[in-house]
């Protein structure tokens, strides 16, 4: 199975009250969101993060995304800083690749992958969705999107109850 988050923000205790997380504290969020991850997602599953990992260093990061089931493939966000860092090394690799961008075709749908929110896209007049994370929508983001006509769609923690987005609930959900 294939599956979408973003904006994870693991560590960042200020994007709790900046997007009204039902959250105590940073602990607490990051425990909460790495159960619903490994909840859903299982071991050969693949997990596209669409940016925000963490805010923080390698050694945070690797410590969060080692804890998370699945293969694991990163676009880069504004905040993924943690990847730019030579000593990300010394801790261990946890993607399969890192990109600024990404187009995946599965059974003839094309995703247009990108942290960014973005108005028009590769095959966008040809039915291709673009998954996207950065703004910290809420759920009705995404049904206003449809009503609007538009294949766009927010895969970030905040619009999707804090876990991962299957890739057949997104087919389903503009079908």
């Amino acid at each position: 199975m294939i599956y979408f988050t973003s904006d994870m923000h693991f560590f960042h205790e200020r994007i709790i009250r900046h997007c009204g997380r039902p959250f105590r504290d940073a602990l607490e969020m990051n425990e909460k969101i790495i159960q619903n991850w490994n909840n859903t997602v299982s071991p050969d599953d693949e997990v596209f993060l669409l940016g925000d990992v963490t805010m923080k260093g390698p050694e945070q990061a690797f410590a969060v995304l080692s804890r998370l089931t699945g293969k694991k493939y990163l676009v880069k966000g504004n905040h993924d800083y943690f990847v730019d860092n030579h000593a990300w090394k010394e801790y261990g690799w946890v993607f399969l690749w890192v990109k600024e961008y990404f187009e995946l075709v599965v059974s003839n749908q094309k995703f247009v992958l990108f942290h960014y929110p973005i108005a028009e896209w590769t095959d966008f007049y040809k039915g291709a969705i673009h998954l996207h994370g950065h703004q910290h929508n809420p759920m009705v983001y995404n049904h206003q999107q449809k009503q609007a006509g538009v294949k766009r769609y927010d895969v970030g923690v905040d619009a999707n109850i804090y876990k991962p987005v299957c890739i057949e609930d997104v087919i389903k959900f503009f079908g």
